[in-house]
């Protein structure tokens, strides 16, 4: 298993118990006998708002890094309008896919359905047009699942 994987699995590990984690990147850095720079390169690819996490850093002697899991859950309405405000405009098809396991992860989809989506909003469906229209449709079609999914008519 590679080190970024080992690293977001250990943080995914903690977060599945609590909302939020704070930790010194150093000491993080330390534990999987790393430079910070990787730390840096998991959070930023790996802990994203599309993905369902805000990463919040204070530098300096007492710095540390907090990562706040955003909750999508179908019982907390309000927090609807959080994620689509990570909907709006383009999502690339990593992003596509990090928001979709995101809401499988919180029963927002079944198997099937987050399978279903997962394959619509793949770059090979999506391949006919310019990738900068692919990102701007995969957001909009996720946008159209959701709202459908929401439905309770």
């Amino acid at each position: 298993m590679s080190l970024v994987r080992q690293i977001e699995n250990y943080l995914k590990e903690i977060l599945s118990e609590q909302t939020f984690l704070e930790i010194q990147r150093n000491e993080l850095a330390e534990v999987f006998q790393c430079v910070p720079s990787q730390i840096n390169y998991v959070l930023g690819t790996r802990f994203t708002p599309s993905q369902g996490y805000l990463v919040e850093s204070r530098r300096g002697g007492g710095g540390y890094l907090r990562i706040v899991k955003l909750s999508w859950k179908k019982t907390e309405p309000d927090r609807l309008s959080d994620l689509f405000e990570v909907l709006s405009g383009a999502l690339t098809q990593q992003e596509a896919e990090g928001v979709l396991s995101r809401l499988k992860e919180e029963e927002w989809l079944s198997n099937r359905e987050y399978q279903l989506l997962r394959a619509l909003m793949s770059r090979e469906v999506l391949d006919m047009m310019d990738a900068e229209y692919q990102d701007a449709l995969r957001a909009k079609m996720l946008q159209a699942a959701l709202i459908a999914l929401c439905r309770e008519d």
